[in-house]
């Protein structure tokens, strides 16, 4: 059986290289109606994922044309005849990977069969690349889990089970390699199969294709394995090759469409333009722009062979629009009878990707569809325990952590459930300072409050109060290390500012520590919340007209940068108190650097616990050459002509 199914396959390819020789033109038509289907192979380290895929292309030889000069090139150096492939040269997977001994990064490999075209995402075992797995999932149709016969179900096996269920991949192969290592045991099949089924039963996967299998003998992977009678089920490449695809099921949604750009050649023609995500749209539809929920009808649908009657899913195309409606890039189109929701706090599902923890408070960007916006993790619910599934009480989420959490963003906007439609339910976080994606998420559903909540608006404004005092309101933000004298400092700015007739209020970091913040410690994510809730009282009290001076360690950046980003340009002074650790560690006026020293005080500023220094403060003053009342009337004197 195993010979003539390799004859058969042998006899495909040399139909199909004849057709290339004959017509080219028919060869490329064939090609280009085939269907295709995303997979991802996944599980533990030396599971054998990279001899899968090498086998897998081996045994099509469809194989990337830039590997096939080198192949050829190798297989002439060793000595093989013909057609014949040193299969070593295509286990071994990426350059990269043989150099440095480890897989790196996601391999994406492309190669065909008489029936179908395939990407296959080459994912690494390592939990540190738990980020990676996840990238290489979030497009993909199929998953292959692979499991050594010899180790069985493993902590990443369960992850990476976990993360594909999440992720909303329904078509599951559990491949169980290495059985020529196991002498082909049923039984040893069996029990692997008997402990994984309990698993996916608990994280709700309903079915999972077990395959028997060798990668590196190439058995029940093109053709069946002699070796393995007791298996009647389907080889891997034949399940491949009948796996549904998700492209036409995506016509069957509601239509939903993100706006990439709008497209205005000329004053004549504006069109809005993107990628038709779910359903389809005609001319004559009436159709509505979220979140502004502005109706029209759709004029016309262009692309660039000419205007279409009708688009689907998967389709890019220009909008016109029958009326003048605003409408721009992150916006999403909808049929008017048929719209999704739109909220700005949300319930979601998180998988951390950065190796710092991620900080409750701290804002990040949120990427979703076309549109980016600022998003803090208000309350992480719970981490899951992906061998129990127990469910952890968290402060916070860890690299390769999982948990659930609540969400607030600075704006509402469209979404779906990712359940229902990754494309408007999926999302990253993005370190505002780093730029580095630090999460991947997962929509559940709008909180409720984000519905029932909505901004009131008073008669006396900001701009009445500030006129009514005859000033400009700000926040004077002093930064610094602790003993750095910033407290001294801003309370002799507010005497002389005072003194001017002007309306202050100092927010000192002690002092508010006895009240409003009294419930946080000094951890990374304390201080976060400490200076979102400080940075929140300042708006307010800008708001009431007053010139606001806080006096904070405030270590982050990215926490100074979130207060600034509450104020309307102009309003936030950042005052950079420069002075070296080992000067304020000599003053240590409160004895807090020798008890931190000595480690009787964790979390300490400059000793076990960060200081990120402004990198281009308003004002900076050097309290190593000044003293704190020439600082001080250097920053009025500074203020005053601001």
């Amino acid at each position: 059986m195993t010979a003539e199914l390799n004859a058969g396959a042998q006899e495909s390819i040399y139909v199909t290289d004849a057709l290339i020789a004959e017509d080219i033109d028919a060869y490329l038509l064939k090609h280009q109606h085939k269907t295709m289907l995303r997979f991802i192979t996944c599980g533990s380290v030396d599971d054998g994922k990279s001899t899968l895929i090498g086998r897998l292309l081996y045994d099509t030889k469809m194989i990337f044309e830039d590997q096939l000069a080198s192949l050829e090139k190798d297989s002439k150096a060793v000595g093989t005849q013909g057609g014949d492939i040193d299969f070593a040269l295509l286990v071994d997977g990426l350059a990269a990977e043989r150099e440095q001994g480890i897989t790196i990064d996601v391999a994406y490999r492309f190669f065909a069969t008489e029936k179908r075209k395939f990407i296959v995402a080459d994912t690494p075992g390592h939990e540190q690349y738990t980020r990676n797995m996840v990238t290489g999932a979030s497009t993909a149709d199929l998953a292959v889990i692979l499991i050594d016969a010899r180790q069985g179900v493993l902590t990443q096996t369960r992850r990476h089970s976990y993360l594909v269920q999440l992720l909303g991949i329904r078509n599951v192969v559990l491949a169980i390699n290495k059985m020529d290592l196991v002498g082909y045991s049923q039984e040893r099949f069996y029990e692997i199969v008997k402990e994984y089924s309990h698993f996916a039963q608990q994280i709700g996967m309903q079915s999972f294709l077990p395959i028997p299998i060798s990668g590196l003998k190439g058995e029940n992977i093109a053709s069946k394995s002699a070796a393995m009678p007791w298996y009647q089920g389907p080889t891997l490449l034949q399940h491949l090759e009948e796996a549904p695809v998700n492209d036409t099921r995506l016509q069957d949604h509601d239509f939903r469409m993100a706006v990439q750009w709008v497209n205005r050649p000329n004053l004549d023609f504006r069109g809005f333009a993107g990628q038709i995500g779910t359903g389809v749209i005609a001319p004559g539809d009436a159709i509505r722009v979220l979140p502004s929920g502005k109706t029209t009808t759709v004029k016309s649908i262009v692309t660039y062979d000419g205007d279409l009657p009708l688009a689907v899913a998967g389709q890019s195309v220009t909008l016109t629009f029958a009326d003048e409606v605003d409408c721009s890039r992150g916006d999403v189109i909808v049929k008017a009878d048929a719209p999704c929701e739109v909220a700005d706090q949300f319930e979601a599902t998180l998988v951390w990707m950065d190796e710092a923890a991620m900080l409750p408070g701290r804002p990040y960007l949120l990427k979703i569809g076309t549109q980016t916006v600022t998003a803090t993790v208000t309350e992480p619910k719970y981490e899951v325990n992906v061998n129990t599934l127990e469910h952890l009480a968290s402060r916070t989420l860890g690299l390769n952590a999982i948990g659930v959490v609540n969400i607030s963003l600075d704006r509402a906007i469209p979404f779906e459930a990712y359940a229902q439609n990754p494309d408007l339910g999926g999302f990253i976080l993005i370190d505002r300072m780093s730029n580095a994606t630090v999460a991947a998420g997962m929509i559940h559903f709008a909180l409720r409050r984000s519905q029932n909540i909505h901004w009131q608006a008073v008669d006396v404004n900001r701009e009445a109060h500030a006129a009514l005092k005859t000033q400009k309101p700000a926040v004077v933000w002093f930064t610094g290390l602790s003993g750095s004298g910033k407290s001294t400092i801003a309370n002799l700015v507010e005497k002389k500012l005072h003194a001017l007739g002007k309306h202050t209020f100092l927010l000192d970091g002690d002092n508010v520590r006895h009240g409003l913040n009294r419930d946080l410690g000094f951890t990374d994510a304390d201080r976060v919340e400490n200076i979102r809730r400080v940075g929140e009282v300042a708006r307010l009290m800008t708001d009431a007209g007053l010139i606001v001076l806080t006096a904070f360690i405030s270590p982050f950046r990215s926490e100074r940068r979130m207060v600034r980003d509450l104020m309307a340009a102009g309003e936030f002074i950042e005052v950079f108190v420069n002075t070296p650790l080992e000067v304020a560690e000599a003053r240590d006026v409160k004895g807090l650097y020798k008890k931190a020293r000595s480690g009787a005080l964790k979390n300490f500023t400059g000793i076990d616990s960060p200081y990120e220094a402004p990198e281009a403060a308003e004002i900076t003053v050097n309290t190593v050459d000044l003293g704190a009342e020439e600082a001080a009337d250097r920053i009025v004197e500074a203020l005053l002509a601001r």
